[in-house]
């Protein structure tokens, strides 16, 4: 079988923008009024169909025309999108049967001015084409500009569905390979139309085997062993509403899956792009030394002791612990964990909603990142990795009470205080704060290190400002001390970091 013919140099052109250019003087006198045009071709046969592509705008002066009928049914079936009459030398008006014959099989029929030659609309063709291929590229370049900003976001993942729905006007959304929804934007769909691309995300998933019927399947992944492979995309209709779905790289069985109202020319391109960034910021972050920390983990799950398993891992000696959430208030979700993780150098996320933990391997410089608020512990072995987490809460807590981007746990007791040998501070600290169940201890050493500020630890503790001043009431009550004497908030000061 021979090779298809090649794609078309520009995108298709609208038939009603060749008929705007008033200087070629061309006409409809039968069919329907819109048709896009891929190609223009001149030919006298009397049977041009062998020598037809399909989408052209044909030209002829009828020097063969018999039979009219014939005539258009087969260049119809050929897939020619319009019929260019030229009037003289050969025939003084358009044919009245050809016209019947036109409007009968639905072809646009255009009557083409003695005074206008036919390479005169060969050329506007091709600068209409031209001028369609610039316009393309001029928009999927701004949406490739635009697409890579949203995936540099603190929310990639949502930002970047958000843009493609600008971009392509109408809904996207990211889909599992059961066809449920991680993420979506843009307008809602109809019921029918959402089952629709649920199937699609099904048919394009590597983890479920493609359809053999229904919507038109192009492109193709590699098959795993005893499976058969899938394609890489899927297209389908819903009343006028055109689906698209494709798969995401990286093994974890999501698609893409959009309902737009038309087909433009670029859109492929668009959704390519954001399928690029979509896999790449939904893959798995995993580097060479993955197989030693899932190793690890199976260790600590069966029970070993973290002394045990440190010796597993990259760097175990030394961990940073990292805690973030969004600046904006919204939730974090896994992806955008993963992204956070991946921005930092950790492949170890993970998040409640509403708090990320990244585990970053050694010592490592911590970047304030934008739109997220940071609090970063300071290194510890993995035996004491409970209590840098604990440090890491401590901090972000303090960032978004004073309103800053990220905040770094600073080391230990130092200086003065550091001439007390640690037994001795250590069992002061535990008799002075004796009566300090830990909630008001925490609150207590919170409300010190914001300097009395009740606005602010609240916003540190997440509880109501009213819930910091009767905590700090009770504190002064149990401990029978005056809060704002300044020896006493030293020596209490003194107790809490040592304590901590």
């Amino acid at each position: 079988m021979p090779d298809s013919p090649a794609g078309p140099p520009a995108p298709p052109i609208a038939l009603a923008a060749l008929l705007g250019l008033e200087e070629l003087g061309l006409r409809r006198i039968a069919g329907p009024d819109h048709a896009d045009l891929l190609w223009v071709h001149t030919s006298e046969m009397a049977d041009p169909y062998p020598y037809l592509l399909g989408g052209e705008l044909l030209l002829t002066a009828g020097v063969q025309l018999r039979d009219p009928d014939t005539y258009v049914a087969r260049i119809v079936q050929a897939g020619a999108s319009a019929l260019g009459f030229g009037v003289a030398p050969v025939h003084d008006t358009v044919p009245a049967a050809l016209v019947e014959a036109c409007d009968r099989h639905g072809l646009p029929l255009l009557e083409v001015a003695p005074e206008t030659p036919f390479a005169a609309v060969a050329r506007a063709v091709w600068r209409l084409m031209a001028e369609a291929r610039h316009r393309e590229l001029r928009r999927v370049t701004r949406a490739q500009q635009a697409l890579a900003t949203a995936a540099a976001r603190p929310d990639p993942v949502p930002a970047v569905l958000r843009q493609l729905a600008v971009q392509l006007e109408g809904r996207v959304a990211l889909l599992t390979a059961d066809g449920g929804v991680l993420h979506a934007a843009g307008g809602r769909t109809a019921p029918d139309v959402q089952t629709a691309l649920a199937r699609l995300a099904r048919v394009v998933s590597p983890t479920a085997p493609p359809g053999g019927t229904g919507p038109a399947l192009s492109g193709g992944t590699g098959p795993a062993p005893g499976r058969k492979p899938s394609p890489s995309s899927a297209t389908d209709t819903r009343g006028g509403t055109h689906l698209f779905a494709y798969a995401l790289a990286g093994g974890q069985g999501l698609a893409l899956a959009l309902a737009t109202p038309r087909r433009d020319a670029g859109d492929h391109t668009v959704a390519g792009i954001a399928v690029v960034l979509l896999s790449l910021l939904t893959a798995p972050h995993q580097g060479a030394d993955a197989a030693g920390r899932s190793a690890a983990l199976v260790r600590l799950l069966l029970g070993a002791s973290p002394q045990d398993v440190a010796p597993l891992l990259d760097d175990g000696d030394s961990w940073t612990v990292v805690h973030a959430r969004r600046a904006d208030g919204a939730p974090a979700d896994p992806l955008n964990a993963g992204a956070l993780g991946a921005a930092l150098g950790s492949a170890l996320s993970d998040t409640d909603r509403r708090t990320v933990r990244v585990l970053l391997p050694g010592h490592r410089e911590v970047p304030p990142q934008p739109g997220w608020t940071l609090g970063v512990s300071e290194p510890a072995p993995v035996a004491s990795l409970p209590g840098a987490d604990a440090q890491a809460s401590r901090a972000l807590g303090h960032a978004e009470a004073t309103r800053r981007p990220l905040s770094t746990h600073r080391p230990g007791v130092g200086g003065l205080a550091g001439l007390v040998p640690a037994d001795r501070a250590e069992a002061h600290a535990r008799t002075l704060l004796a009566p300090l169940t830990h909630p008001l201890a925490e609150t207590l050493r919170c409300w010190l290190s914001l300097h009395g500020s009740w606005d602010r630890t609240a916003v540190a503790l997440q509880v109501h400002r009213n819930t910091v001043r009767q905590r700090i009431a009770r504190c002064a009550a149990l401990l029978d001390v005056d809060l704002d004497d300044m020896d006493v908030r030293t020596e209490l000061w003194f107790a809490l970091r040592v304590r901590a």
